[in-house]
């Protein structure tokens, strides 16, 4: 079994597009003439030579133009079926370079995007035509053991959260790929590895250093404006750019179990009923998802489990018994683990030729006529790989009130997933068409959807998915971004 095939098309970015790209002053300081640009609301616009001179000189950090090197590097997003091209691009090297760049953007209405690690499927962190803040130049992480407490940068990403606590025998729930953007994974939620134990990484953030879309830099937390730390956790990129995030800590040993364990995809049926099954009752110590692959070639195809068990190592056994005692597998890799080498494990499935769709939504149960219809619809093409994925939340997770934090998706068993990937050169219609079919025979079955996947859906569905939160979400927004500068997201549109 062919381990680069897993999840071939979900989850992973192109390495070269997450490292970050520095270029000299020299190189961009120099603006040869006006640029062409759009505002959020589709007008064409000019920026003077002038002004573009002044936000350079203004910046510790980098503006690229189309014409500077490291433009098309910092343009793209992890889903190369996204080709857009901005008019400018901020590098920031810190949160006064960020306030510059909102103000340019703000007084000029500029559409904006904000990139972190470019995991967005349908490129909300890129643009045409407008600004885009990548923040690919502005990473750092800092530990303070004795308050259990991670400072990390609005540009970092979870490689150096990771790393730098479980250095000290401390973690915070992550993502699952190590090259994720901190900043998009826990404004939109955080499903991790351990998030089921210690909750998503919104959960345990304590505070919040933002500059909003007027340019001021604000904190966030319980004590100090209240309602805008609720809304960052949940509303996505709604509200301005995180600077800083502060992390609250757990001990936790470095060694889990952890691992995938495939069987051959005739069994799928069998396989995901199961999971239904024993994810319902698993202990809080315990991820476990489910995947589902076909490839364009065959090789890799197949049906499986991925866990990670960070509990007392004594209990490990009686834990896993019951995926043991579904007989001889494909491939098992399930065993002993460094977290932190487990939480890099998916990071070199490598989609950077291929362009990306995918839908999904929240499964409050999961019944056997499900399982049903996912394999039945479930289908091969040798111009595409198609991958189903389940991730595993409850425990932690859903102990919050769904009013506690803006993420209201609380009651879920896990978020479903179904991806398409497909050579560059293809015409991506088929696929596209296909995938919504899928989607929508088994749509029924879901409670809304996780706001870091969002499309193209529709304002209605957009503000419904944020289900009881919207209203206050939408007071929130009416505060601090009323001319809804911040709109390439799950937006939540002002009515201020």
């Amino acid at each position: 079994m062919n381990r680069r095939h897993f999840l071939y098309s979900a989850v992973a970015a192109g390495v070269a597009s997450a490292l970050p790209v520095r270029i000299t002053m020299a190189q961009l300081t120099e603006v040869v003439d006006e640029v062409a640009a759009v505002t959020g609301a589709g007008k064409d616009i000019a920026i003077e030579k002038a002004a573009l001179q002044e936000l350079s000189d203004s910046l510790l950090g980098n503006l690229l133009l189309p014409e500077n090197a490291g433009y098309d590097v910092a343009r793209r997003v992890l889903n190369l079926g996204i080709d857009r091209h901005p008019a400018l691009i901020v590098q920031p090297s810190g949160a006064r370079d960020i306030q510059n760049a909102i103000d340019f953007a703000r007084e000029r209405e500029l559409l904006l995007a904000v990139k972190c690690g470019g995991h967005s499927f349908s490129g909300k962190s890129t643009c045409d035509g407008g600004m885009q803040i990548d923040l690919s130049t502005y990473r750092h992480a800092r530990v303070d053991p004795k308050s259990r407490t991670a400072y990390i940068a609005g540009g970092s990403l979870l490689s150096e959260l990771d790393r730098e606590t479980m250095a000290l025998g401390l973690v915070t729930p992550s993502g699952t790929v190590s090259h994720t953007g901190v900043g998009g994974l826990t404004l939109g939620g955080g499903f991790g590895r351990l998030a089921r134990r210690f909750g998503l990484a919104l959960d345990n953030v304590k505070g919040f250093d933002v500059v909003t879309p007027d340019g001021a830099f604000r904190h966030a937390s319980t004590d100090e404006n209240p309602d805008l730390y609720w809304a960052l956790r949940g509303g996505g990129g709604n509200f301005g750019v995180v600077t800083s995030f502060e992390f609250q800590l757990h001990p936790m040993q470095r060694q889990v179990i952890g691992g995938d364990i495939v069987y051959s995809l005739d069994r799928a049926r069998e396989i995901l009923k199961f999971y239904a099954e024993f994810v319902a009752s698993a202990p809080d110590e315990l991820y476990c998802d489910a995947f589902m692959v076909k490839t364009m070639t065959g090789e890799g195809d197949g049906v499986g489990l991925s866990v990670c068990y960070s509990g007392p190592a004594a209990k490990a056994e009686q834990v896993l018994a019951p995926i043991r005692a579904l007989g001889k597998p494909v491939f098992d890799g399930i065993g002993p683990k460094d977290y932190v080498d487990i939480q890099r494990s998916w990071d070199t499935t490598d989609p950077r030729n291929e362009g990306q769709y995918m839908k999904g939504g929240f499964i409050n149960e999961f019944p056997a006529k499900l399982a049903d219809k996912l394999v039945d619809g479930f289908e091969g093409d040798p111009g595409r790989n198609t991958t189903l994925y389940f991730q595993h939340s409850g425990g932690a997770i859903g102990r919050v009130p769904a009013d506690a934090t803006a993420f209201a998706h609380r009651k879920s068993l896990a978020n479903a997933m179904i991806f398409i990937a497909w050579p560059l050169d293809n015409d991506s219609t088929p696929h596209i068409d296909y995938i919504r079919r899928y989607w929508k025979s088994v749509e029924t079955y879901t409670d809304g959807w996780y706001t870091n996947e969002v499309s193209d859906e529709t304002e209605r569905v957009l503000n419904a998915n944020y289900q009881g939160n919207f209203e206050r979400l939408l007071r929130v927004k009416n505060q601090y971004d009323p001319g809804n500068l911040f709109r390439l997201n799950a937006n939540i549109r002002p009515s201020a």
